[in-house]
């Protein structure tokens, strides 16, 4: 019996390491997608914020004048109502709700989805 529990200790914790090591490469790449377009927005903005014009003409009118930070500033605003502030903690936040559940069994796990066995409470 104990043996069976130690294989499915084992079978679970393979599947879970396995789950959160393919999570990395898309979390890898929307990291970057989120490091670009925030770069992008940066730069834009301190063109917009240093150009002499923008303080003379309308809010419109100055975004309308540039385009790299009005698109790029959009974009990144796009990304954060998809989900991409999610997408690049999603091994995290699974981690973290495995070590809520485990808590139940005495366990927890570490960010890579290893288990972690802690000694049982002596009653």
């Amino acid at each position: 019996n104990s043996l069976e529990q130690a294989e499915d200790l084992k079978a679970f914790e393979r599947r879970l390491t396995e789950y959160i090591h393919c999570l990395q490469p898309a979390t890898g790449r929307w990291r970057m997608l989120l490091i670009v377009v925030s770069v992008c927005t940066a730069t834009g903005a301190w063109n917009w914020l240093i150009d002499p014009e923008t303080q003379k003409v309308s809010f419109f009118t100055s975004l309308w004048n540039h385009p790299f930070f009005t698109i790029s500033c959009i974009t990144l605003i796009g990304l954060f109502f998809a989900g991409i502030h999610k997408r690049v903690v999603a091994p995290s936040i699974i981690a973290a709700r495995c070590r809520t559940v485990l808590a139940e069994y005495n366990m927890s796990c570490d960010d890579t989805g290893k288990l972690i066995l802690k000694p049982r409470p002596h009653v």
